[in-house]
């Protein structure tokens, strides 16, 4: 019996207070990201930490990722619906520290906080759809939820330019605390009443292999602040050492972070992983120095920066809107036409950042986001959908796994490029400048990787798609 797959499909009444749920809770998330990209060069301005600028986004990533790896027992010890409330008031507990934050160190720990509860969230999200929606639904869920980014592309910017304008940057992060709380009650009447799961103890956390996680993110966040080249090349090729450890770890574990075959080269959710992975990376550094490059070099507006910058998200979603229908051949284009579309806006950004006028940067900008969003509903699917027996759930809190990988990774290696060509002396012109070239022309090679990863995983899905209809005839 075929499913449908319209958009109508998802009005089932069954599903409405789910789908609110996690629309929330990708409201919450995006229009957060968006409003620090819009404050932190005001931040910057009164607390100071220049050369920690990709800090805050790094430590919120790293918690994420602690945090997802955690979700699946704190589901089972609180149920569903206590523990999706709980990420959303600790997300909230975070903003608040960041909003009596007297230094960046403490912005930095604030984001530490909210990390916590918004990989919480994010991991439950893909986990619920990928219980709740039959598979030919997932990308049209996907869609739905990147939809939810054009209201927070409205809303976050808006939001912490007016506040960066007014002189008050620290009111945007109260406004995060009282929406977070407001996510937490909705979320109550929402979800519905799960008991936890007593009866079967939750899965063990591998405290080991998230150490070595955190200890990876933050060795080459430490890259960032580090004057000697040497030592910064030193710190990158440790933390790569310590996450190809981690990897090795975990396959060998009874209780893994990931799917048994997890960066295989050979299967579909191994090489799935690779090309989310190398997405996230190439997309990471828009948000973070973006807005500063256009302050300075070209006289900006907090709010004018703000919005910008969420031309990329507009874009993911107007492009995951469009394709979400699309067929599994046209599909299997698009894994590497988006990756594609990345670096040509990426290397457009790099060139033409240091240079007037700047009228095609928005458009180069939001090509960026139209590349990630053509492609990353497919590359979700095809990573939870090649998942081995037994390994569905473990395949679907992945995602957010290496999602936010993906970002803190990205992020600290803007960090150390930005500083390595000239940020960590202060925001005077000429060392944006450079910055300003280097920063996106760095991540060129990374969407190009992802090319090729795009089209490896077309080709290995296709196989198995083959093979599955040959086996049901």
């Amino acid at each position: 019996m075929s499913v449908t797959v319209g958009w109508s499909a998802l009005l089932k009444r069954e599903w409405l207070p789910l789908l609110v749920a996690l629309v929330g809770c990708v409201l919450l998330h995006s229009m957060n990201v968006l409003m620090l990209a819009t404050v932190l060069p005001s931040i910057v301005e009164e607390v100071g930490g220049t050369a920690m600028m990709s800090w805050p986004t790094t430590a919120f990533l790293a918690s994420s990722i602690v945090a997802a790896t955690c979700t699946g027992r704190l589901t089972a010890q609180l149920g569903a619906r206590a523990a999706f409330c709980a990420g959303a008031v600790v997300f909230g507990a975070g903003a608040l520290v960041c909003a009596v934050a007297p230094s960046m160190e403490t912005v930095v720990a604030g984001r530490f906080v909210q990390g916590f509860g918004g990989g919480v969230l994010s991991a439950m999200a893909y986990v619920l759809v990928g219980k709740s929606f039959p598979e030919p639904m997932w990308p049209r869920v996907a869609a739905l939820l990147s939809g939810a980014w054009s209201m927070s592309v409205l809303i976050g910017p808006l939001m912490g330019g007016a506040f960066a304008i007014w002189g008050n940057w620290r009111g945007a992060f109260y406004a995060v605390t009282g929406l977070a709380a407001l996510l937490a009650l909705v979320a109550a009447r929402a979800l519905p009443r799960a008991t936890a799961d007593t009866g079967r103890p939750g899965r063990a956390i591998p405290m080991g292999r998230i150490v070595l996680i955190c200890l990876a993110i933050a060795t080459m966040s430490a890259a960032s602040v580090v004057t000697l080249a040497a030592a910064k090349a030193g710190l990158f090729l440790t933390a790569v050492v310590l996450l190809v450890t981690m990897i090795l770890l975990d396959r060998r574990s009874g209780a893994p972070l990931f799917p048994s075959d997890s960066f295989s080269l050979r299967s579909t959710t191994g090489v799935a992983m690779w090309f989310a992975l190398l997405v996230s990376i190439a997309y990471s550094p828009l948000s973070i120095f973006v807005p500063i490059f256009l302050r300075t070099l070209h006289g900006f507006d907090p709010l004018a920066a703000g919005y910008t910058v969420a031309g990329a998200s507009m874009g993911w979603t107007v492009a995951s809107l469009v394709v979400s229908g699309w067929s599994p051949r046209a599909a299997g284009r698009l894994l590497s036409a988006g990756p594609l579309a990345m670096a040509v806006g990426l290397a457009g950004v790099a060139v033409l950042m240091p240079a007037r006028p700047v009228v095609v940067l928005p458009a180069l900008i939001a090509l960026v986001g139209l590349g990630i969003g053509t492609c990353w509903g497919f590359g979700v699917q095809r990573l939870m959908g090649g998942a081995r027996a037994g390994e569905g759930d473990l395949a679907a809190s992945a995602v957010a796994t290496v999602q936010q990988t993906g970002f803190a990774l990205g992020a600290a290696a803007a960090g150390i490029v930005a500083t390595l060509s000239g940020l960590a002396r202060g925001l005077d012109t000429q060392g944006i400048a450079h910055a300003a070239f280097w920063v996106p022309a760095s991540f060129v090679s990374v969407a190009l990787v992802a090319v090729v990863a795009g089209a490896r995983l077309a080709l290995i899905a296709g196989r198995a798609d083959a093979n599955k209809a040959t086996m049901r005839r």
